[in-house]
């Protein structure tokens, strides 16, 4: 078996993650601060700002899923953001070269494309990895520089480094409420209407430790469709007219391309609001 440590496994991600890398027969350790709801992996409890730390915890592992950070804008001061999202990535990237893992997967984020396209609209859509990055937040920014990070941490070691721009993480029971998203394009006009479940982030992840990649890349990760029963040409009329929408995209499809990780990675999310809510 395989050791794959995961941190922020007891996390909303985490979870999905820590279960489908069990059913895909790996050894699983979580690695977070704050303890898991249901224990189904062994668990530690480790502060990634501290370098120490984190090159114990990462001993005798394969890999690493890194998706321990503060998860969003706006749950901490921009400062304290800033800092312990880069420094945990930071420790996450040298611990692993040190310790000679052979591959390193992490939560980027949607939000380095310029959510929520309020000072910078989207330059088309749907959007792929070739956008510029305009990151708005320090949430976002930390993201663009540990992008930067991975690429240098790639050249100097020769590891894979496999970004995953996760769009707005979702649960089964959080569909629920898809339906009233379409009684007012602007609710979710702030990341083009995307999203992704919780087990389709799961199935990237441990995709991103099987690939045949050799580099550091990214990926944008999002479920198949919008959350709207609005046609995409009616959604980026009404909200931006002057967005360039590319030909042949679905009437529902993500504007949020997931080209890259369908070819690159294998990507095949099975998930969607439309048949779950």
């Amino acid at each position: 078996m395989k050791k794959i440590v995961v941190t922020g496994g007891s996390g909303k991600a985490g979870r999905a993650v820590i279960r489908e890398l069990i059913d895909h027969n790996y050894e699983v350790l979580n690695v977070d601060l704050v303890p898991p709801r249901e224990e189904i992996s062994p668990f530690l409890k480790v502060d990634l700002t501290d370098l120490g730390q984190t090159i114990e915890t990462l001993q005798g592992a394969y890999g690493v899923v890194h998706l321990g950070a503060i998860p969003a804008p706006g749950r901490q001061t921009e400062g304290t953001t800033f800092s312990n999202n880069t420094l945990s990535t930071y420790n996450i990237f040298s611990a692993a070269v040190s310790s000679g893992l052979k591959r390193v997967v992490w939560a980027s984020s949607e939000t380095t494309l310029g959510l929520p396209f309020d000072r910078e609209k989207p330059s088309y859509a749907p959007i792929d990895e070739q956008h510029p990055l305009y990151p708005e937040s320090s949430y976002a920014l930390s993201k663009v520089i540990s992008e930067e990070m991975a690429r240098q941490f790639n050249r100097w070691s020769g590891i894979p480094f496999v970004g995953l721009r996760f769009s707005n993480i979702m649960e089964p029971h959080d569909y629920a409420r898809f339906p009233s998203f379409s009684e007012d394009v602007l609710t979710r006009k702030w990341n083009l209407w995307g999203y992704v479940d919780a087990r389709d982030v799961a199935q990237s992840c441990r995709l991103g430790l099987e690939a045949d990649i050799t580099g550091a890349e990214t990926f944008i990760i999002a479920a198949t469709d919008t959350t709207q029963n609005q046609t995409n040409s009616e959604l980026m009329a009404e909200v931006y007219p002057g967005v360039p929408l590319r030909e042949g995209v679905g009437e529902h499809e993500t504007l949020l391309s997931i080209d890259k990780a369908r070819r690159l990675l294998g990507y095949a999310p099975k998930y969607s609001w439309r048949e779950q809510a």
